[in-house]
């Protein structure tokens, strides 16, 4: 099936949206050909930053069908399939690579679910608890697509960039160096790069073995992400303070703490954070003017803003963006599929897992 983002798609009006869905279903239901009483949302209205009136999101329900249709005993692709909508219409910051539940949580081959965004939200979990299915979540959570700066310069097709800076503005922020590594996840029993699926390489024996002696200290239901640099991907590091850098830590309840109180548990676990280019008040002639070729000796891919309060799940793509510099990508061969595997030097008097303090640029 073909995969859309929404911004690809015709945006209707609610009552429009209403009645061409009617239209196109001949007012029955499209599962059992009852008169139909619903237009529904196949993937939740709340995930779409403009309502997701498509009319590739909609299909007509009779209520029984609709109340199936929220407790997720009735797929996403059972629905399109019965209304014959061969394209599938994700808000922009969801994943065209995964499959989705109704409320944005992911769908894993095994017949699992990943947490989404609106998973602890009081009225999903009643409605996932009524349909029984709370029983096949999973601790594990996908990192979040980020969003470009609107200045980024270095960005794909497939990126996506904020319009606007506006969250940002009057918050403390926090800006870290963009690392050219792996993103990784640690929780205290497993681990798992931007994929789920752990999949053994070379280029990851090292922070397998990092976690191994440390994956205990993480609380339960909480992660640590950071990023893998042992192997040299487009950029052949030779002053790295360590092999692995946290970027953020999250709670049980799937919230990113604050940065202040990330420093405190990167200390607690004895792991190195990424390097902090600037702490202050959102400025963005400063913060433009932090993109430089290089950074402590080694070539530099661009640099990450984020809140410096802490913030749900939900609102990542309101909360931290990226700046990465044009043309980074200089390998023609993506470094897990083919490329040797070189590792990245460490400065003279780092160890292999880093001091905690960061490398401090400039601090308002």
């Amino acid at each position: 099936m073909q995969h859309k983002q929404s911004e690809s798609s015709l945006l209707l009006s609610r009552d429009d949206f209403r009645s061409r869905v009617f239209d196109r279903d001949g007012e029955r239901c499209v599962i059992c050909a009852a008169p139909g009483v619903d237009a529904h949302h196949i993937t939740e209205r709340r995930l779409f930053p403009d309502g997701g009136y498509y009319l590739e999101n909609g299909a007509t329900l009779c209520a029984d069908c609709h109340l199936r249709a929220e407790m997720t005993t009735l797929s996403c692709d059972e629905i399109r399939a019965a209304a014959g909508i061969t394209a599938v219409v994700l808000p922009p910051h969801l994943y065209s690579d995964a499959r989705y539940d109704k409320w944005g949580n992911i769908l894993l081959p095994n017949g699992t679910r990943l947490r989404g965004e609106l998973f602890y939200d009081g009225s999903v979990q009643k409605i996932l608890g009524d349909g029984s299915v709370l029983g096949l979540f999973t601790d594990r959570v996908r990192y979040p697509r980020t969003y470009h700066l609107p200045w980024s310069p270095g960005r794909s097709d497939d990126d996506r960039v904020l319009p606007d800076t506006r969250d940002f503005e009057g918050q403390r922020v926090i800006v870290t160096v963009k690392m050219d590594g792996e993103q990784t996840t640690m929780y205290p029993d497993y681990l798992h790069a931007r994929a789920l699926e752990w999949t053994g390489h070379p280029s990851r024996s090292w922070v397998a073995n990092l976690h191994g002696q440390m994956g205990w200290k993480i609380p339960p239901g909480w992660r640590v992400c950071g990023e893998n640099i042992y192997a040299a991907h487009s950029i052949h590091y030779r002053h790295l303070r360590a092999y692995f850098q946290v970027f953020s830590i999250w709670n049980e309840r799937n919230i990113c703490l604050g940065w202040d109180e990330t420093t405190e548990w990167v200390a607690l676990l004895e792991l190195p954070s990424v390097p902090v280019l600037y702490d202050g008040l959102w400025d963005e002639v400063r913060i433009r003017s932090l993109a430089a070729p290089t950074f402590n000796g080694d070539a530099m891919e661009g640099y990450v803003v984020r809140l410096a309060a802490g913030f749900p799940y939900a609102a990542f793509r309101h909360s931290v963006a990226k700046y990465v510099r044009a043309d980074h990508i200089s390998t023609r061969t993506h470094w897990f599929h083919g490329q040797p595997v070189t590792p990245n030097q460490l400065q003279p008097d780092a160890s292999s897992v880093a001091p905690t303090d960061s490398t401090v640029r400039c601090v308002s």
